[in-house]
């Protein structure tokens, strides 16, 4: 793994391990949502749109995010969010203007990735969409540690993690 991968590696368990202890006392998945976002917007430097959309009644509900305005609902079947749910896996999206049926929610996002967020029973309720406003700003770094601080939304967490 190159430097530049190891020190965002490194950055990822570092976040991951501040919202553990954050998330003790809280169990709450919106209000953990709303922590998730705040930390990663403000620690991550690349991320220019970070956010939640949540299912709800066959749409994508924006959810807790930070950056500029967001469109409200996305509407089935179109975009990277409804891609990520429809595959049950995380999307990673170098080139947004690339992607077929892309929802720009705002002209300025270049890249993006998108993480299914699972329930306690393993069901797909949400996605984490963040965009940069820079082409190519994502690695398969970012996806996994992603990966890992979304599963902290549902997780029971205690002393014993």
């Amino acid at each position: 793994m190159a430097t530049t991968d190891r020190r965002l590696a490194d950055r990822y368990v570092r976040l991951a391990a501040q919202l553990s202890e954050l998330f003790i006392e809280n169990r709450d998945p919106i209000a953990r949502m709303a922590t998730i976002v705040a930390l990663l917007h403000h620690k991550m430097p690349h991320f220019f749109w970070t956010g939640f959309y949540r299912l709800q009644d066959d749409e994508l509900v924006v959810g807790p995010y930070q950056g500029p305005l967001a469109c409200a609902v996305l509407d089935p079947p179109d975009g990277v969010c409804w891609a990520g749910i429809q595959r049950e896996e995380p999307v990673l999206v170098p080139d947004v203007h690339a992607f077929p049926g892309h929802v720009a929610c705002d002209s300025r996002s270049q890249s993006e990735v998108v993480v299914p967020v699972r329930d306690q029973h393993g069901r797909v309720v949400a996605v984490l969409d963040v965009d940069s406003d820079q082409p190519d700003a994502f690695t398969q770094t970012d996806v996994d540690g992603l990966v890992h601080i979304v599963s902290l939304v549902h997780r029971e967490i205690g002393a014993t993690d």
